[in-house]
């Protein structure tokens, strides 16, 4: 190889796309997985899933013709979303209309012009981020826990990260609250998302109060009816959460997502239940990427995907 092509390669980078129900991430990351450049766009969730796809593509799309000014070529890409990615659909993908007819791999590799791409499920991507450069290194096994706008959780066995028979594992969102739940994922429910998610939260303290209110607002509320509704949402979150821990016996659980804003509220609820209820409690720590997790493991599978297309030397340690 010439000294202006090693040279050349080190500029090499790869894409990351999380497409979210109410914003677009897109980042792109040299072969470390060190953050090159990154940018954010609203998702417009009611003007449908054709419009966010093709921002978001664009907007990658002029992210590499800026970085391959500077000689380096895009390698690969990954881009992640809520639902069960599949290759032909995405079942499950709540918030944006027609989201679930889309060919998310099939567009990416068309609108990029790119071979090497890999889709996930947002929540199993930050999953794989966390166990690769965050908190989960080193836990075997170990849960990722999202709450955000929904809930999932991610389950990381041998430094991977457990996809179920479907795509499916992890999706706690469509946990039944108790014996009494009727309604499920057959009816269109999701019935621990809509009682503790940040959506679900949102739209039950709205109509609780009579006004509009968000998570945050409601986190931050000092009225009385708020606070109880968060605490009772966050304590049958926790008693989900120690089912699970008992269930998987976990090293360690880390939390990220929009959720975690309020960290001081959430951590406490979900120690008090897993220290009572598990017989080995595990370690409850913050994500390393608390906010951006997904994104991170976007760009994990695209380092993943280009990996396994052809030899590549072995992986350099990330960047603090």
């Amino acid at each position: 190889m010439s000294e202006g092509r090693r040279r050349a390669g080190e500029r090499d980078f790869v894409l990351g796309i999380d497409f979210g129900g109410t914003k677009i991430a897109i980042a792109a990351a040299d072969r470390t997985g060190r953050v090159l450049r990154s940018l954010r766009l609203d998702t417009l969730a009611a003007d449908g899933a054709a419009q966010a796809v093709e921002r978001a593509l664009r907007a990658a799309r002029e992210t590499r013709e800026a970085l391959e000014t500077t000689g380096g070529q895009c390698l690969a890409a990954g881009a992640v979303s809520p639902g069960v990615v599949h290759e032909d659909r995405i079942p499950f993908a709540p918030n944006v209309p027609g989201w679930e007819d889309l060919r998310l791999r099939q567009l990416t590799c068309e609108e990029l012009g790119l071979e090497v791409v890999a889709c996930a499920n947002d929540v199993k991507a930050g999953g794989l981020a966390e166990a690769r450069w965050g908190a989960l290194r080193d836990a075997d096994p170990g849960i990722f826990l999202s709450l955000g706008t929904g809930i999932g959780a991610a389950l990381v066995v041998g430094g991977r990260v457990l996809d179920g028979a479907n795509g499916a594992a992890g999706e706690i969102g469509y946990l039944l609250r108790d014996a009494s739940e009727t309604a499920g994922v057959a009816s269109g429910r999701a019935p621990l998302e809509e009682y503790a998610s940040g959506i679900g939260l949102a739209r039950r303290g709205s109509a609780m109060l009579g006004e509009p209110a968000t998570a945050a607002s409601l986190f931050a509320s000092g009225d009385a009816r708020a606070r109880t509704l968060v605490a009772d949402a966050l304590d049958q979150l926790a008693v989900h959460v120690a089912n699970l821990a008992i269930t998987v016996d976990p090293a360690r659980i880390a939390v990220g997502g929009g959720m975690m804003a309020s960290a001081e509220r959430v951590l406490p609820a979900l120690e008090r239940r897993l220290k009572e209820s598990v017989p080995f409690p595990p370690d409850l720590v913050p994500a390393r990427y608390v906010q951006d997790s997904a994104l991170r493991g976007a760009l994990a599978l695209a380092l993943d995907a280009l990996a396994t297309a052809r030899p590549q030397p072995a992986r350099p340690e990330p960047p603090a």
